[in-house]
């Protein structure tokens, strides 16, 4: 199998895809099925692109991500830190663990995401849990919801 990269951080028979089907809570993000796993490697590999000033959603999960940063640059809520991110960067996100990336640089931010091939859906926070992550004053200056 072989995905051949065809310039501009497209690859050859892989559509650009919507982020999420629907919502408010991210703003300027692609997504791209690179892998979509074998009987012997259930795994997922996606190219996200968060154009300048967008962002993802603020969430967690079940599951692992393995994060890789190909372009670009921005900041990564990851728990209760931020931090700024940059290429050939590698992000771990643990399971149950908030996150939210967003683009701070001139240039797209863009990221190959591994995943469990199945895995759980992503939580977004209750307003409780919001309100919890915001009393932390750098968190709620950053998170865009």
């Amino acid at each position: 199998m072989l995905t051949r990269h065809r310039g501009n951080f497209q690859w050859d028979d892989v559509a650009v895809l919507a982020y999420k089907e629907e919502g408010t809570h991210f703003k300027n993000i692609t997504r791209q099925v690179l892998f979509d796993g074998l009987a012997d490697v259930p795994c997922q590999l996606r190219y996200f692109e968060i154009e300048p000033a967008g962002y993802s959603t603020l969430e967690q999960h079940q599951h692992v991500h393995l994060v890789i940063i190909l372009r670009g640059q921005g900041d990564v809520l990851l728990g209760q830190h931020i931090h700024h991110v940059a290429q050939n960067d590698v992000i771990a996100i643990p399971p149950h663990t908030w996150h939210q990336f967003q683009a701070t640089g001139e240039d797209s931010l863009g990221f190959l995401c591994l995943v469990n091939q199945e895995r759980d859906k992503a939580l977004r926070p209750t307003e409780d849990e919001l309100h919890l992550l915001c009393e932390i004053p750098k968190i709620a200056a950053f998170i865009r919801s």
